[in-house]
């Protein structure tokens, strides 16, 4: 049988993982590229902060070859999708026809990368669509993955769960408006051990940081000041 030849869309954290882990055991999909947004004025991954040589080292020990796209400090709609789409003309010449994602029920987000990507030909795989996040988290665990949270939305958490490694006490404890996954922005993870690794990634905590954005305009926002904030934990290679 002849296997699709796959990238994968690498955010370093927990859904990208099990997502990966899926597609790796899927006969069907040949997953030879991961592709990573970072943002290049603080050379981290975009969102999740993680300094850029804990991805190389995750990539390393995954062994699949790395690929980065490049944003700006504040890029916009426009600059990403340039950047983006010029990563997914150069992918597709080198014979690749899918790319997968962990989303797992971002209605809005999904079609949008399936309109934009099947124009250039490309189809997507969710390997967790509509999956229960709660039921995903637990079985994450139980494979024997490891995680911890990098980043959290100021509007649920305080700083001390930025540095704190997942476990079941962690998801029976979440408050009752938060994803399990975070589905919904409210925080990311950087996942460090698990079955896709030939090595767990050494790291040790550094600083937590708090960082403040202009919310989107907008009537439906939940942040009523036009701010939102986010805790960082730093981790040092």
């Amino acid at each position: 049988m002849t296997k699709h030849k796959t990238y994968f869309n690498w955010s370093s954290g927990k859904d990208s993982a099990l997502a990966l882990y899926y597609l790796l055991q899927d006969e069907r999909y040949s997953v030879d590229k991961l592709i990573t947004t970072v943002n290049t004025h603080y050379n981290r991954v975009s969102m999740h902060g993680v300094r850029l040589e804990l991805l190389f080292a995750q990539a390393k020990s995954l062994n699949i070859k790395l690929n980065l796209i490049e944003l700006p400090e504040t890029p916009n709609m426009e600059i990403y999708e340039q950047k983006m789409w010029e990563t997914v003309a150069q992918l597709k010449n080198n014979g690749f026809t899918h790319t997968a994602f962990g989303d797992i029920y971002l209605e809005d987000l999904k079609t949008y990368r399936e309109t934009k990507l099947a124009k250039q030909n490309i189809k997507t795989v969710f390997p967790l669509w509509k999956r229960d996040t709660k039921e995903l988290l637990n079985e994450f665990l139980d494979l024997g993955f490891k995680t911890i949270v990098v980043c959290a939305n100021s509007k649920y958490f305080d700083k001390h769960v930025v540095g704190t490694v997942i476990d079941k006490n962690f998801i029976n404890n979440l408050p009752k408006d938060v994803d399990p996954c975070g589905e919904n922005g409210e925080f990311h993870t950087f996942c460090f051990d698990g079955p896709i690794f030939e090595n767990p990634i050494p790291f040790t905590l550094g600083e937590k940081v708090f960082r403040e954005y202009d919310a989107p305009k907008s009537k439906d926002s939940p942040f009523n000041d036009g701010k939102y904030g986010f805790w960082f934990c730093d981790l040092i290679p």
